[in-house]
């Protein structure tokens, strides 16, 4: 349960990202009360403490950070990780890290696996392979289909970067203890953490307190949060090492069973190295106590289990033991809606599927654009709502398909694994983690391929003003807005219609509140935003990017031709002409929306994590397009500030 504690600690507090020092003397006399912008920032308050600064918490962070929000990161770590733990970026992943512009350094250093390998030995038979299938086969539609291997670290160093050239930094050695909070729901609440350094206990206020502190998180802990689940009794070693064999697919990803000593999961990674998960045995097949998990234990063990291929280890650069647990914490948030968890902190689950580490990085991406609207009272009370409602079903269904994944692992069954791995394709590469009906999720009244609480699959089209070829789902930076794709086959049919909705749209958008708040906390730059010019998917209001899509040959229409609202946004107009190099050689509009005749206009809503929130079509007509323009409305009106 949340302290009742007041502490009055000395010393000075610093917020990170160039915002002014407030004592922790000074931020435990505030009065607790509500809060709003103005009084947040005249006391400096900050608006976000994340504790944990792994990559749950970093994620959460560098968004919070560039959304403009003013955050602290504490971590009681002295350092960011150097060595091990999760190590697989899957594709959705990637793709978010893309639109982030932050993927460059992890694609030049990491390790791509496009393979996986069976391997299995009977009592009749040795060790031989079974089977060699494609890792992400083309029944799911991806980008990159492939896993890259990446330690933690790596991913850490990416976002940190980005924090630091944004003036933000990790406060270290700090260790989060409790957090106390006054009655009401928009009491702040003033987070107590121990400074490892000095010693001295300290606190700060915030309006929000995000969890990303791992499976034993405190945060959940002092919420009064209990993560309901059972542990396997299978105990399992990992090794990263540089590894020297005549094992034949050491550089693809392989599951190795051995009927006599268990199982291996094999996965090369950066810098020439081999990770080694080994399942661990009594010599009676009996579970191993804890005590007996050494190194050597281990490394033998994976011997053992190659037979007849050898194993020699040149260096060992990180070893750990550990115990599945599949777990999912209650609730992900307090009943005040001032305090969250994510990543770790809220679910667990073995690590053979690299699902841990990218689950709970779209636990933090899911929450820090409705924080950042929360944040600048751009949002309806109910929209932090839609986070526990979407997350936790993500958590469960993970929690669902782990279990029976890790269970085809234990048992060594190689038809079963690679069974249960291919139908389970979709949800393991990030694609297929899917949300339900809500406010933010709107049912389609169409009967497209894509419906609202999906992700948007790849598709290629040319950008209109520089004829650049693009990654359509892609080309619009997360800048913490919504996308408006407006996707017209022929334009020249619709231009009433459109130019209609486009005045409606203008109309009834009210942008005075948006604007004021983003003048008052503003996006943070780096050196990065001159090259991508954030600004330019910005000039409708800082809520909404407009978009155009049409499969209009370029030369039927200039820019000067479309409605001002698509005049104002040039570099979010697009030609629907590379359909030969999509999946299905399908154009855009078939693969988004369906089959449309010229005389058709579609809208699809995206969401600024990237999930279609709403999605509807209408035919040629002025009344149509009056229509059109209220269900958009009605749309963001029901969870915006607008």
């Amino acid at each position: 349960m949340a302290s009742s504690r007041k502490r009055n600690a000395a010393g000075e507090v610093v917020q990170n990202g160039g915002h002014s020092s407030v004592s922790a003397k000074q931020v435990s006399n505030m009065s607790p009360g509500k809060l709003n912008d103005e009084s947040a920032s005249a006391e400096g308050i900050c608006d976000v403490v994340v504790v944990g600064a792994g990559p749950a918490g970093l994620m959460l962070a560098a968004n919070l950070v560039r959304f403009g929000i003013k955050t602290t990161i504490i971590d009681d770590r002295p350092s960011q990780t150097s060595t091990g733990r999760a190590d697989g970026l899957q594709p959705k992943t990637i793709e978010t890290l893309k639109q982030m512009r932050l993927a460059d350094n992890l694609l030049k250093r990491g390790v791509r696996i496009h393979d996986i390998c069976f391997w299995s030995s009977t009592a009749e038979t040795p060790l031989r392979r079974t089977s060699r299938e494609v890792h992400y086969p083309p029944v799911v539609d991806l980008l990159d289909p492939y896993i890259l291997l990446v330690h933690q670290g790596m991913v850490e160093d990416v976002f940190l970067e980005d924090l630091q050239s944004r003036g933000v930094n990790v406060v270290r050695n700090a260790a989060f203890s409790s957090y106390s909070q006054d009655e009401g729901d928009d009491a702040a609440p003033e987070v107590l953490y121990d400074d490892l350094t000095t010693g001295n206990p300290t606190s700060i206020r915030s309006r929000y307190l995000v969890g990303c502190d791992g499976a034993h998180s405190k945060v959940r802990k002092s919420m009064g949060v209990e993560a309901e689940g059972a542990s396997s009794e299978a105990i399992w070693g990992v090794l990263d090492g540089e590894i020297e064999s005549d094992f034949p697919d050491l550089w693809s990803k392989a599951v190795v069973y051995s009927h006599k000593y268990g199982n291996v999961l094999c996965i090369p990674r950066e810098r020439g190295m081999t990770r080694l998960y080994i399942e661990l045995k009594s010599e009676d097949g009996s579970r191993l106590p804890k005590e007996r998990a050494t190194k050597e234990f281990v490394m033998e063990q994976a011997r053992l289990i190659f037979q007849p291929y050898g194993l020699q280890w040149t260096s060992v650069e990180w070893f750990g033991i550990y115990q599945i647990g599949q777990r999912v914490a209650r609730h992900f948030t307090d009943a005040s809606q001032r305090v969250f968890i994510a990543g770790d902190a809220s679910h667990t689950h073995s690590p053979k599927a690299a699902q841990g580490m990218n689950t709970s990085m779209h636990d933090s991406l899911n929450l820090a654009w409705k924080l950042n609207l929360a944040v600048r009272g751009l949002a309806k009370p109910h929209l932090l709502e839609t986070y526990e409602h979407e997350r936790r079903k993500v958590a469960q269904d993970l929690i669902n398909f782990d279990f029976e994944h890790a269970n085809s692992f234990h048992a060594g069954d190689p038809e079963a694994l690679a069974q249960n791995f291919l139908k389970n394709i979709r949800f393991i590469s990030g694609v297929g983690a899917e949300y339900t009906s809500n406010i933010l999720n709107k049912p389609s009244l169409s009967d497209s391929p894509l419906q609202p609480g999906q992700l948007l699959t790849p598709v290629k089209a040319t950008r209109y003003l520089d004829a650049n070829p693009v990654d359509l789902q892609l080309d619009i930076p997360m800048l913490g807005q919504f996308r408006m794709y407006l996707i017209c086959p022929d334009i020249l049919q619709v231009k009433p219609f459109l130019e209609i909705l486009c005045d409606e749209l203008s109309t009834s958008s009210s942008t005075s509140a948006s604007a004021l708040s983003y003048t008052k906390k503003p996006r943070t730059q780096n050196c990065l935003d001159e090259y991508v010019r954030p600004e330019r998917y910005l000039t409708f209001n800082n809520l909404i990017t407009p978009t155009l899509i049409t499969a209009t040959p370029k030369a039927e229409f200039e820019i000067s031709d479309l409605p001002q609202l698509l005049r104002q946004s040039p570099w979010t107009v697009y030609l629907d002409d590379c359909a030969v190099q999509n999946k299905d050689s399908k154009h855009c509009f078939e693969k988004w929306v369906g089959c449309m005749a010229g005389s058709e206009c579609a809208v699809v809503n995206v969401r600024p994590d990237g999930y279609i929130g709403h999605l509807h079509r209408w035919d040629n007509t002025k009344d149509r397009a009056v229509d059109a323009a209220n269900v958009v409305h009605e749309y963001y009106s029901s969870f915006l500030e607008i």
